[in-house]
């Protein structure tokens, strides 16, 4: 019983998660750098990056819910010591991802534009976000890569490796950028084309690094990664009918923040750029918070996998704290100091002074996520991942409402559409917490 409860101390939550903090941090960067510099461009690339960028991730997080849904396998098969388990689910799911990787590849090259014509009212940042998506989505490939590595790294809890990734995203996607956007050292001022070039780059190290690493320093035996040269149906089976739930989740709660943006978009060029730079400060913020439900989503996952689902609501209050914490920390750096944040992405005083209400709006919303995504991702760490899909679909269309009647029926201020967030994390936070008190999910078999 003691070494039950030592196993699963802040400390150890601490060590899981402080790696995927850093991780997600180098990821982020490439939003960060990106809209810094492009904001020293103009307000067009601003706007452009800011719906292509939406419209990537959009697209991406079903490569990212597919991963989840995997992580979850791999976690449990850890919890259970079937160490040889885990490298094939993970394979496997990277063959599925390349062939998804090549539809979603072709469909956008062919029909990006067609679908920006539809939701995009500006014809120069319509113009600009189709330039810009021309190179992103060649990122689709290596991405498959990224996200199926850290899936499994992080569901067999040795998370350092993202770490020493983190620093090669980073440092590819900063030197890149400054060099390609404003035409360093001999090459082209390339502007948004610049960005999205960079971005690609920065993917491509990243997975080069995955592949290097995982071939020289993991026991690939140990964990089942030998004679993995053919697609295993019946295991890629088993992964999606978790991993399609997650996969749906992604892609609709995504799909609705990107209807935030294009309700934004509507009101001007100006008023995007305010939504594109609180939304870059947003997503740095929430970095703790993936971190900490990423560690909730597969340690849940290993807890039950060990037979001990006694300890998962202790775990998952003990995560929430931590969570909290760190939040509240933020959060007060954030308040105190707006105007200081923001003068990283723009120097346009104007544009700063009518920024800082929405940073007050997020802070708030932050503060709620902290606790509602560690439960909600725990309820994905119990296998129930079509409850999950339920719930999200449920707090979504109270989002969608709040959008459409704040951004494009009353047309109110931006800090005032932000509130969307407020309310997702409310809802979200509220039906997890019924969920986990509830359901029947301590026996759930994957």
């Amino acid at each position: 019983m003691q070494q039950q409860i030592k196993s699963y101390t802040g400390k150890h939550i601490r060590n899981i998660s402080s790696p995927i903090i850093i991780g997600l941090l180098a990821q982020n960067i490439i939003n960060v750098t990106d809209t810094a510099f492009l904001g020293r461009v103009g307000e067009v690339e601003l706007g452009a990056s800011a719906m292509g960028g939406i419209f990537y991730i959009c697209l991406f997080t079903v490569f990212f819910g597919f991963s989840t849904g995997a992580q979850i396998i791999i976690g449990r098969r850890n919890g259970e010591k079937n160490y040889a388990a885990t490298g094939p689910v993970m394979v496997q799911g990277l063959f599925f991802l390349m062939l998804l990787a090549t539809v979603l590849f072709g469909l956008s090259y062919f029909y990006a534009g067609n679908i920006m014509r539809v939701i995009i009212s500006s014809d120069v940042i319509r113009e600009a976000t189709v330039t810009f998506l021309k190179w992103r989505i060649i990122g689709f490939f290596f991405d498959a890569f990224n996200v199926m590595f850290r899936a499994f790294y992080v569901g067999i809890t040795k998370t350092k490796i993202l770490t020493l990734n983190a620093v090669v995203m980073a440092l590819t996607n900063v030197g890149l950028d400054y060099v390609l956007i404003f035409g360093k050292f001999g090459f082209p001022e390339m502007g948004l084309e610049g960005a999205a070039i960079a971005s690609v780059m920065a993917e491509f190290a990243s997975a080069l690094f995955f592949v290097i690493y995982t071939f020289f320093t993991v026991n690939r035996k140990k964990y089942g990664f030998t004679g993995l040269m053919s697609i295993d149906l019946k295991l890629l089976r088993q992964v999606l009918e978790i991993s399609i739930y997650t996969m749906f989740q992604y892609f609709i709660s995504m799909g609705t923040y990107f209807l935030f943006f294009v309700a934004v978009e509507r009101q001007g060029q100006y008023t995007l750029a305010i939504a594109n730079i609180v939304r870059s400060i947003y997503i740095v913020m929430f970095i703790p918070l993936n971190a900490l439900s990423a560690t909730s989503n597969t340690l849940v996952s290993n807890i039950i996998g060990e037979g001990k689902v006694g300890e998962v609501m202790p775990l998952i209050r003990r995560i929430s704290r931590i969570s909290f914490l760190i939040m509240s920390v933020c959060v007060i750096l954030l308040c105190v100091f707006p105007k200081a944040v923001l003068s990283v992405y723009t120097d346009n005083i104007s544009l700063i002074s009518e920024s800082v209400p929405s940073i007050y709006v997020i802070s708030v919303a932050l503060i709620i996520g902290s606790i509602a995504s560690v439960f909600f991702n725990s309820v994905s760490g119990t296998g129930n991942t079509r409850s999950a899909l339920i719930l999200e679909i449920g707090v979504l269309i109270l989002y969608t409402v709040y959008v459409y009647l704040t951004g494009m029926y009353f047309k109110l201020p931006v800090h005032i559409c932000i509130g969307a967030e407020i309310v997702y994390f409310t809802g979200l936070f509220i039906g997890s917490a019924v969920y986990l008190r509830f359901a029947n999910w301590q026996k759930k078999r994957i």
